[in-house]
């Protein structure tokens, strides 16, 4: 669990992290360099759920040896279905970060939301919906293996 006090606003108990897949730890279909370091550490703290279309076909063998809970969602209505699944596990209790329009409405309903821009980009309405953009998936990640970095981004 990650305990975040940010100034002007109420404690957060993190519990979870979910993340979406393709551009967002992945590009075409294979784990960006350093993630897999990033989330075997956060494991330690969070648990990790990673929601996917996996539209090449590659999620469970990229992520078969890292500590996570693999979700692959079915092809239509995925915004809902990821939505509905952070609902399941407690909105208030969980960080997801993500990059497309699939992912605006876990981004929305998440304690916090982050959306990535990496080289596949990311859709404007997720950058609307999220509570924080970072440049990538290291700096996002970043802000969770510091959480500190949370705190003065969200402050009021």
């Amino acid at each position: 669990m990650i305990n975040l006090e940010i100034p002007g606003c109420e404690p957060l108990a993190i519990e979870h992290l979910v993340l979406d897949y393709n551009g967002t730890l992945a590009l075409d279909g294979r784990l960006l360099p350093g993630v897999a370091q990033c989330l075997q550490t956060l494991s330690a703290r969070l648990a990790i759920h990673v929601l996917t279309a996996d539209t090449f076909g590659s999620c469970a063998s990229e992520l078969q040896a890292l500590p996570l809970t693999l979700s692959v969602v079915p092809s239509t209505q995925q915004d809902e279905h990821k939505k509905n699944y952070v609902e399941v596990l407690g909105s208030h209790a969980c960080v997801c970060i993500g990059n497309g329009r699939n992912d605006c409405l876990m981004l929305e309903c998440a304690a916090v939301g982050i959306a990535v821009i990496q080289q596949e980009c990311a859709a404007a309405v997720a950058l609307r919906c999220a509570d924080i953009i970072a440049p990538d998936i290291l700096s996002a990640l970043g802000l969770l293996q510091n959480p500190l970095r949370l705190a003065a981004t969200l402050r009021l």
